[in-house]
Formats: C-alpha cells, structure tokens, sequence
C-alpha cells in the first residue's frame, strides 16, 4: 500500500465546478474514504461561492496552469470542463506525473483518446474515465441478469437516454463548431455505447441515423444506432433531446426470458438536489412503480432493481492509487473503443450506409 494513505488521504485537484463538477464529481471523492478534494478551478465568482458553501476547506484556484503549477500538491485530477478541454488537459495533467479522471468523453476523436492513453502508459500514471452510468442501478441488475444467465442467449439489447427539450439551452452543448464535441449523441449516446461494449463486447458493424430536429438547433439532437457485435448481439441505441413520450429505459431479449426497465436512476437527481452518498439514508435506491419485469408475457415478475452504486467508481480510484498495478474503475482503452464506434455512426449516418469496424 502507498503509505501515503496511512498518514494521509490523496489530494483530488477538481478542474471545472459546473454541473458535472459541482454536482457529480466533488460531492462523491468528498464522500470517497482515502480521497479529499484540496482544490477546485473556477474563476466564476458565483461558483466560488458555491463551493466555499459546499466544500468549504477545498481551495479556489483561477486556472488549470495554476493548479498544475506545483504537481507535488496533489496526487489524482479529475477533469469536468467542456468536453473540448478534456484531452489538452488531460495531456498536461499526465505530463505533469499526476493520475488523472476525465469526465467522458475522453477526447474528441479515437485518435486523440488513443493518444492519451499511450502517453499514460509510457509514463506509468493512472489514467481513467468517468463513465458513472456503468453504475447505474438498471444496468447493474442487467449485466446480473445477463452473465448469470438468467436470460439465456442474448440476442438484443434496448437503451435509451431520452429527454424532451424542445428548445436548445445556451452553452457549449448546443454549438456548433465540431472542436466543442457537443450535441447528444457524444454526450448521451458516449453512455449508451459504453454500456453496451462493457456487456456485450466489440462491434463489428454500425448503422445510425442522427438528425438536427429541434427548431433553433445547430448539432444533433435525436440519434438511433444499430450495433452488431462479434458476439452475435445486437444493440439498438437511442438518445434523444425531443421525446415527448420517453420508452423504456432498457430492454434485453434472450432466448429464454427477457428484462423490461422503466425509468431512470435516481443517483443523478439524488445528487442535483444536494444528497449525499455519506451513510446517512440509502443511496441509489430505485422506487417500486420502477422495478423492471422479468421472464416472458406467460410468466413474468417485478424483479427489484438492484442499488446504484456512483460512489463505486472514485472507490475504485482510490484503490488503484494505494496500490500499484490495481486497474482503474474504467479502463481509458474502453473510451477508445466507445469513440470508434461513434465516429462510425456519424459516418453511417452521412452516408446512409452500415460502417464495418476492422
């Protein structure tokens, strides 16, 4: 074990307190035994105040070069700003000698998340994404359901991450300059393919369909992807900012049962409304009229979903800081394969044809 833990938790440097920041990020390492978040960058006067209310012993910091300027005063950076600072930072923080979280996605393209991964490895620093939805309560009980076989042979997997936003909010997300890496299908539909890679495994072909639909809107908005898998499986992925009517959150088809889910995981609106992960109430605790059904429309049960578990991920970190060779929550390689599969769909989608991954 580092002995750093024995005397002390490992110093978290936060660089962005925006919603991301602010309300995933700094409440869970806040929350992680063995971590402590020491500084946060912001120079935004309200958002100072923010986390002098919230986390009162974290220092304020201007910018990133300021914080990275005395890498000897931490040991782990998580970073939470718009996604196209995600892999110049991320560049800096790894040259900087310092274990380093990105928000997903990694980067703006395979290659630039390749890239990064490459530099970490030849340095021997940690390296890992915040892909929180892996700990998702219905994904949790559905990779159950899946690797212990109680749906038999998988041949179909459903998700969705769909909102009804009629109308485009200001900031980044909604730009239209591709350097931003806005629009639903890299923020939500970096979620869906991630899950489905983790269950299901590599893709062999792509086939999307991504579309502008939202009066006043510039990037995409509502995306459909098609994943065949070298396994046989396939994963029919939806995100959408202009659903009025949202379907089920997932559903997995086997030869032998099936897993309907309605409804989303409570760990983000636990987190926007100031909860806590610290012991104190349940966390991730899903409601009944949300529980999914299982088996086939002559026998079916409510089937409890079991706990999200956010918090696992920063304990994770923490474990792969205290001991060397332990293997992040996430590996940064799965964010290479994610965005593969995404710049695969934009190409489907430009040319109405199904792409074919090597």
């Amino acid at each position: 074990m580092n002995p750093l833990t024995a005397s002390r938790p490992f110093r978290v440097g936060l660089i962005g307190y925006g919603l991301a920041g602010s309300a995933f990020h700094a409440p869970l390492i806040a929350t992680t035994p063995g971590l402590r978040l020491d500084a946060v960058v912001t120079a935004n006067p309200e958002r100072r105040e923010q986390l002098r209310r919230e986390h009162p012993d974290a220092r304020a910091v201007d910018t990133p070069e300021q914080l990275l300027a005395d890498p000897e005063a931490l040991d782990l950076v998580v970073i939470a700003s718009p996604n196209r600072t995600h892999a110049p930072l991320a560049r800096a923080c790894l040259q900087a000698g310092l274990a380093t979280v990105v928000d997903k996605p990694l980067a703006g393209t395979a290659a630039q998340a390749l890239e990064l991964c490459r530099l970490a490895e030849a340095r021997g620093t940690l390296l890992s994404v915040f892909q929180n939805r892996r700990w998702d309560g219905d994904f949790l009980t559905a990779s159950r359901l899946v690797r212990g076989g109680a749906l038999g042979r998988v041949h179909r997997f459903e998700s969705r991450f769909e909102r009804f936003r009629p109308k485009p909010k200001p900031g980044w997300r909604e730009l239209a300059d591709p350097a931003e890496v806005g629009g639903t299908l890299y923020d939500l539909g970096s979620h869906l393919v991630d899950q489905a890679l983790t269950l299901f495994g590599p893709v062999e072909t792509v086939y999307a369909e991504i579309d502008v639909r939202r009066d006043g809107a510039v990037v995409d908005d509502d995306a459909f992807l098609a994943l065949t898998h070298a396994s046989g499986t396939r994963s029919h992925l939806w995100t959408s900012a202009i659903t009025p009517l949202i379907g089920p959150r997932l559903r997995v088809l086997g030869d032998t049962a099936g897993y309907v889910k309605l409804g989303m995981d409570p760990q983000e609106a636990e987190l926007r409304a100031g909860h806590r992960p610290d012991g104190t109430h349940p966390w991730g605790a899903d409601v009944p009229a949300h529980y999914g059904t299982l088996g086939t429309d002559e026998s079916a049960i409510s089937l409890p979903t079991d706990p999200g578990d956010y918090p696992a991920f920063y304990a994770g970190i923490a474990a792969a800081l205290a001991t060397p060779g332990t293997p992040p929550p996430v590996d940064p390689r799965d964010a290479v394969a994610t965005l593969t599969v995404l710049e695969a769909a934009r190409a489907s989608a430009a040319t109405g044809t199904a792409v074919r991954l090597d």
